[in-house]
């Protein structure tokens, strides 16, 4: 409606609130708005110039995508941190450094694009978070991470993960916990090798070209056993073999880190703190439908880490080598 004659038909409201008498209000014909001058609820909003960042006025509640690029921006504006209807958050081509644990409080957000910023860490806070229920794409590719924390791996709902261009050293070590992920991009990295866990994986797409992948040897290995194991190595053993639940309110924090970063060996046990350990070539078609190049060579092969348990489980793997080499 006209804003004058809105303002005047409230006046009478309130007026009629009052107990004036009906005859004396001052009511004026209202013409009902036209479906043109209606604004509906905005969903989208898109900006990519510092110019157009807004300064005074808020975002719109009812956003549901948001991208805001090329804005310098060196950290994520609280304001954009209320916006509880969003799916999809776009920071791409800023200067952003840190990423607030208060994302993790956009309970529907299942895509964060942070693809060419300056991020150096991903809070161990994000990975603990109602993300762990909604995000699906997640774009960190081109900042200066150098590794991905323990927690990662919690975010299980996780189907697309872009990590391109950066400085990572290593990828997660349980990331085959990752069951729903099908595209992975870890191209132009420093990565030496694959975790072991890496083999659960069950990918459509694999990108891991241009990383500095050593040449795999079985008997280039690392012995770090104790004979007899100590009490506390055959008790993490068995807690994690069992599954037996724990937690910091029944065992130190300490010991609960140890666990969680636990290794598989060969014959599918547990070993935490004694291991044997070497890197062995595998065919990353194993893990992935379509696989893009590793090298200029045509290679499609990777080193994965494999851990033994005990000298019998090496000795064993050993012989099956020699047996293939035959």
């Amino acid at each position: 409606a006209d804003a004058n004659n809105l303002k005047n038909f409230l006046s009478a409201a309130r007026l009629a609130h009052r107990g004036s008498e009906v005859d004396a209000l001052p009511l004026t014909a209202l013409a009902p708005a036209r479906t043109r001058d209606v604004e509906k609820p905005k969903s989208k909003m898109s900006i990519t110039s510092k110019k157009d960042y807004p300064l005074t006025s808020c975002f719109p509640y009812s956003l549901e995508q948001l991208q805001v690029s090329y804005c310098r921006l060196s950290r994520v504006d609280m304001r954009m941190l209320t916006l509880r209807k969003l799916r999809k958050l776009d920071l791409s081509n800023n200067h952003i450094k840190k990423l607030p644990a208060t994302i993790g409080d956009l309970c529907c957000l299942a895509e964060l694009v942070l693809h060419n910023n300056h991020l150096e860490t991903f809070s161990t806070a994000l990975c603990q978070s109602t993300l762990q229920h909604s995000l699906q794409y997640l774009d960190l590719g081109q900042n200066k991470l150098r590794a991905l924390p323990i927690q990662f791996c919690q975010l299980r709902e996780l189907v697309h993960l872009k990590v391109d261009d950066n400085e990572m050293l290593r990828l997660p070590v349980k990331i085959g916990q990752l069951s729903k992920l099908r595209f992975l991009s870890a191209a132009r990295n420093q990565l030496p090798y694959l975790p072991t866990d890496f083999r659960r994986l069950s990918l459509e797409n694999l990108d891991l070209f241009g990383n500095p992948f050593k040449q795999p040897n079985p008997l280039d290995h690392t012995i770090q056993l104790k004979f007899p194991l100590t009490l506390l190595e055959m008790a993490s053993r068995t807690a994690v073999n069992y599954r037996i639940p724990y937690s910091p309110q029944l065992i130190p924090a300490h010991l609960c880190q140890d666990l969680d970063v636990s290794k598989t060996c060969d014959c599918g046990n547990a070993c935490l703190n004694f291991y044997i350990q070497t890197t062995v070539s595998m065919n990353l078609h194993h893990v992935s439908h379509t696989v893009i190049l590793v090298d200029n060579m045509g290679g499609t092969e990777a080193p994965v880490l494999c851990y033994f348990c005990s000298l019998t489980c090496y000795s064993e793997f050993l012989d099956k080598c020699l047996q293939r080499s035959r």
